[in-house]
């Protein structure tokens, strides 16, 4: 994750926000022959906020209106990027449909049917109730297609998980208040809980996660895991544990680096170096030699050797089965270098 500026970040707002503000403006634009040059909508939870029309266009029975995304200081991969409603009249209510460089759902376990378009259930219902609140000021019926676009939205999508969950060609309409509040957890912790549900839904009975690349592609190469059974664990092993308690895949394999595993040994679930430190202590005492003025795990490594690697992958898999609270999941634990070497592995009897 980025590193995080300091003094008060600035707040920005989500694609669904941007997709529904575009909707509302076009929409007048359909049917009352002008676009307005900003637009207002409200969110879930009552703020409004105001958008600056950035693209317009229309033609016989259609309008189009895009709205320039702003993550404010989040590090969002999307911040900058056009969020495009194409309205016309329809037939049959409210349909939604996927524009360019925006996803098609092609597995289940999402929250939305196979081939529908990557537009999440808030967003819709945002957008419904715009075309609701705009059908009585304009005296019409709420018979709407909605097509939203992204361009260059199937590229940035490379830079996401959309891959992994299923989701191709583009990017997903997302957004559950609105808000993008600045380096906040939540969205990399839902992308967890949909990839735990993906692979739930495509019956895998084995998912890794690991707390970086290194890590994983050592992992998946030693099961030969597909890509969707790679959660994108990270730091947060706490938010993929407490989902797979409830919701258990038969294995699962935790792997990362011999520091971040051995702050899961020792029971840390947020494995960020600004919320968790190894004590150094605490790993003497897994060892025949004195680590505790080691300055990394590395280097208490370094100094004895296989048998603390070894504690730590045994130690760490003992910590996830105590937070896993008794769920029928058989846990292993593999432990690497920076190199990408496995220094230990520890599994289940």
């Amino acid at each position: 994750m980025t590193r995080k500026p300091t003094g008060e970040l600035r707040r920005g707002w989500t694609t669904g926000a941007c997709a529904t503000a575009a909707t509302k403006a076009a929409l007048q634009a359909l049917w009352g022959g002008e676009t307005p040059k900003t637009v207002t909508i409200e969110l879930p939870r009552g703020e409004c906020p105001k958008f600056d029309v950035a693209h317009s266009a229309y033609g016989k029975g259609w309008a189009e209106v895009g709205i320039i995304k702003d993550a404010g200081d989040d590090p969002d991969v999307t911040h900058g990027a056009l969020i495009i409603s194409r309205v016309c009249m329809g037939d049959d209510g409210i349909e939604f449909r996927a524009g360019e460089g925006v996803g098609t759902v092609t597995k289940a376990g999402l929250p939305l049917a196979i081939g529908e378009a990557a537009i999440n259930p808030k967003p819709r219902e945002m957008m419904r109730n715009i075309v609701l609140e705009q059908c009585s000021a304009f005296n019409t019926s709420p018979n709407v297609q909605i097509e939203i676009s992204i361009p260059n939205g199937a590229e940035i999508a490379k830079k996401t998980w959309n891959g992994r969950l299923g989701i191709i060609g583009g990017l997903s309409v997302l957004g559950t208040t609105g808000i993008v509040r600045p380096f906040s957890c939540a969205a990399w912790i839902a992308s967890i809980h949909r990839g735990i549900d993906v692979a739930r839904a495509e019956g895998v009975v084995h998912v890794a996660g690991c707390t970086g690349a290194t890590s994983e592609k050592v992992v998946q190469e030693l099961y030969g895991l597909p890509e969707f059974a790679m959660l994108d664990m990270g730091d947060f092993a706490g938010g993929m544990l407490k989902y797979l308690r409830k919701n258990p895949i038969a294995n699962v394999t935790i792997g990362g680096g011999i520091g971040k595993m051995a702050k899961l040994a020792q029971g840390a679930v947020d494995l960020h170096s600004a919320r968790s430190q190894v004590d150094f202590a605490h790993l003497n005492q897994w060892c025949p030699v004195d680590v505790s003025q080691a300055n990394t795990t590395l280097e208490a490594y370094q100094l004895a050797g296989p048998e603390l690697a070894q504690a730590i992958a045994d130690h760490a898999r003992q910590a996830v089965e105590r937070q896993l609270g008794g769920a029928q999941i058989a846990i292993d634990t593999v432990v690497i270098d920076r190199a990408g070497t496995v220094l230990a592995r520890s599994a289940d009897e």
